[in-house]
């Protein structure tokens, strides 16, 4: 499984961000280009324990049953629910802003290896290992680039 921890894999997903317009059309979901972007930004921030969303009360209950999915081979579902504090909907980012913070954070990520990555637990899956969570961002970055055919 690919992980942002691979420089490969940071290489491939830095392009297909550079590629991303405003212009490109949405495939799913509620998020705009912009506001993808930004909760790309949010995710990575969490990862490294920059902000910490609080745990959901079902995610305490059924996370741990679910954490698999954070990290096997199958890319995430294109309605995947994500934690409120993730959420940019109701927000209007500035794309390029988002874009090249995106790709400073994912840079800071991946070069920052897995001692980079926090130590509070996932909002829904709880604690995880530094590589789920490389492997965890790759699919979270991967599944929002899809939704814009990047």
């Amino acid at each position: 499984m690919k992980s942002l921890f691979e420089p490969a894999t940071k290489a491939e997903v830095l392009k297909r961000i550079e590629t991303m317009t405003p212009q490109a059309q949405r495939q799913w979901g509620k998020m705009d280009q912009a506001q993808v972007l930004a909760h790309c930004c949010a995710g990575l921030e969490m990862a490294m324990g920059i902000i910490n969303p609080k745990r959901v009360f079902i995610g305490r209950l059924i996370g741990p049953l679910f954490r698999k999915k954070y990290s096997d081979e199958k890319p995430f579902d294109k309605e995947s629910p994500t934690s409120e504090e993730l959420k940019m909907t109701g927000r209007t980012p500035d794309f390029q802003k988002e874009k090249q913070r995106l790709i400073e954070l994912v840079k800071k990520f991946s070069d920052g290896g897995e001692a980079i990555v926090t130590k509070n637990p996932h909002p829904f899956f709880g604690p995880l290992k530094p590589l789920e969570w490389g492997i965890g961002m790759y699919k979270h970055i991967d599944h929002h680039l899809r939704q814009f055919s990047n």
